[in-house]
């Protein structure tokens, strides 16, 4: 226990970036747990599309939009999501709401504010539009 006192006050750079790395780890496995959203996989997102009548939210940019989507999705245009615009979904606030952009990662931020403007059951589609591609599942062109 002492060498590694010692370490870390020889090595504080090393150390202090050591520390980071590990609290950045744990935030990793909490944040999902405390957020007001879900991720979903490509099974339970065709579970709630197909049993609970689910929302599938588009967030990609209109020309990758036409490209190719999941059958059925909206899509909202990215200033609407700047400003937190989630209007056109206002009367669906207790639908289960999908989010998907062309990875995932984007999608967290919107599920997140449309969390906090009270949307009771968002959900974020892991890995994405290029996931559900990847399984072979249909697109609407």
């Amino acid at each position: 226990m002492d060498q590694l006192i010692e370490f870390a006050s020889n090595n504080l750079i090393l150390s202090g970036l050591w520390a980071a790395l590990v609290i950045m780890l744990i935030y990793s496995f909490i944040a999902p747990a405390i957020s007001g959203t879900k991720r979903v996989d490509n099974h339970q997102a065709t579970q709630l599309i197909n049993k609970e009548d689910a929302i599938v939210l588009d967030i990609r940019a209109q020309k990758d939009f036409k490209a190719g989507h999941i059958i059925g999705s909206r899509q909202l245009k990215p200033e609407e999501i700047r400003e937190g615009n989630f209007s056109k979904l206002e009367k669906d606030k207790d639908k289960p709401i999908i989010v998907v952009c062309a990875m995932g990662n984007t999608a967290a931020g919107t599920a997140n504010k449309m969390a906090k403007q009270g949307f009771t059951n968002v959900n974020v589609l892991s890995g994405g539009i290029n996931a559900w591609q990847g399984a072979s599942l249909p697109l609407n062109k």
